[in-house]
């Protein structure tokens, strides 16, 4: 059974990520690491856990020590030398790292991200009148089912060129890749299934825009170029994979997390509802109040001593970037949700990473929550979530809701 109180009680300090009562609220646990055991062993999964902000900071910006060359997960099945193949960059590093990094952003450049903006505001609006439809008809809506869920992997979709008749289908298989069954403490059976499904398709889509390319990513990334080199399908593949996984995932629960923190917060609530020039802290106090990507593993590819702590080589270390968010050795009153902390604080939010794994597609999940939660709070007068039946998704990595059901009241027109 995970600790879950706050302070020292005397119980031993356990970490147990699979835990469904850890994922509901692991902040409880982050406290205790931070305080009584910044650097932990959890002898159970042989894992070396690093919760403090400065830590995690350092450990993600020495790849030659913290390597990725196993990936990133927890699941031991995911974790071996073959991870890239899956993870793309993510299971790389030094120069292999960067080369494709760098071929990949030939094509997933800064330029495509913002021309995205005319159709996520498209979709953003095609959706919330569904939403609100669906809030008139039931006298509420589901925010992930109506609006969250949906709208982070359309854009992904779009941007790729995955035909709308699919996107349901690659949204499902995308849903299992990521869920964790209570005591299993690996990737299910059927996210397996759906991990080859996935791939399966995307390696259908990558044949098909060879012989016939068209204005989209997935062209791009096959006519992408650097002296010479290009992408094979088998990077190409892995590329989408991690964009489908990662960008839509994480997406979706930000876009959850916003709503349920604020809602808790009446006044702060009342406030961003009047002033939508407060929409961007609202987006950087929910990204380190509860960020989606909650942890990433490293393996330690020689002995390192870590917060006064010796970590052998051979080692997989765990970084804890939702407890770097909440270290109190860098945010003011770290447990509050406060959408006027001071950008200098905010500046310091680990939720992407940092070093020469941050997030290709921060800019990205940054654009999407702005342009829904700018249009949300133009067309929403008031919204009140029933925390009591929100239902979380249970992953060790992703944190966020399945299920989140809101009521809203429009502005008059």
């Amino acid at each position: 059974m995970t600790v879950s109180t706050g302070s020292t009680t005397g119980a031993p300090l356990v970490f147990d990520p699979y835990d469904y009562a850890f994922q509901d609220d692991p902040y409880p646990t982050y406290q205790r690491l931070r305080d009584e055991a910044p650097v932990f062993h959890a002898e159970a999964d042989d894992i070396w856990v690093i919760s403090r902000h400065q830590d995690v900071f350092d450990v993600l910006r020495n790849d030659t020590v913290f390597s990725n060359r196993m990936g990133v997960s927890l699941d031991a099945s995911a974790w071996n030398p073959e991870a890239h193949r899956v993870m793309s960059f993510l299971g790389l590093d030094g120069a292999e790292q960067s080369r494709i990094r760098k071929l990949v952003s030939a094509a997933f450049t800064p330029r495509r991200v913002r021309e995205l903006t005319p159709e996520v505001q498209a979709l953003t609006e095609r959706y919330l009148e569904r939403t609100f439809a669906a809030d008139a008809e039931r006298g509420e809506a589901d925010w992930i089912r109506d609006f969250a869920g949906l709208l982070p992997m359309d854009v992904i979709s779009e941007m790729m060129g995955v035909p709308v008749a699919d996107r349901d289908e690659v949204r499902r298989l995308a849903d299992l890749v990521v869920h964790r069954e209570d005591g299993v403490r690996d990737v299910p059976q059927a996210g397996m299934e759906a991990s080859f499904a996935l791939f399966e398709y995307y390696g259908q889509m990558v044949a098909q825009r060879r012989t016939a390319p068209s204005d989209d990513l997935t062209s791009a990334l096959i006519a992408a170029e650097l002296d010479g080199d290009r992408l094979t399908d088998g990077e190409i593949m892995a590329f989408l994979f991690l964009m489908v996984v990662a960008g839509n995932e994480t997406t979706t629960k930000l876009l959850g997390n916003a709503l349920f923190h604020l809602a808790a917060h009446p006044e702060q609530k009342a406030q961003v509802l009047a002033d939508v020039a407060l929409v961007p802290t609202w987006i950087e106090e929910t990204l380190r109040h509860d960020t989606s990507s909650q942890m990433l593993a490293r393996y330690v590819t020689e002995d390192v001593e870590v917060g006064g702590v010796l970590i052998p080589g051979g080692s997989k270390a765990l970084v804890l970037l939702g407890s770097a968010n909440r270290d109190d050795r860098v945010f003011t009153d770290p447990t509050v949700y406060d959408i006027h902390r001071e950008r200098s604080e905010l500046s310091e939010i680990l939720s992407f990473g940092t070093g020469r794994h941050f997030c290709l597609g921060a800019n990205l999940a940054r654009l999407e929550a702005r342009v829904v939660l700018e249009e949300l709070v133009r067309r929403v007068a008031h919204f009140e979530v029933h925390a009591d039946r929100a239902v979380r998704v249970h992953s060790t990595s992703v944190r966020g809701f399945a299920s989140l059901p809101v009521t809203f009241t429009e502005r008059s027109r």
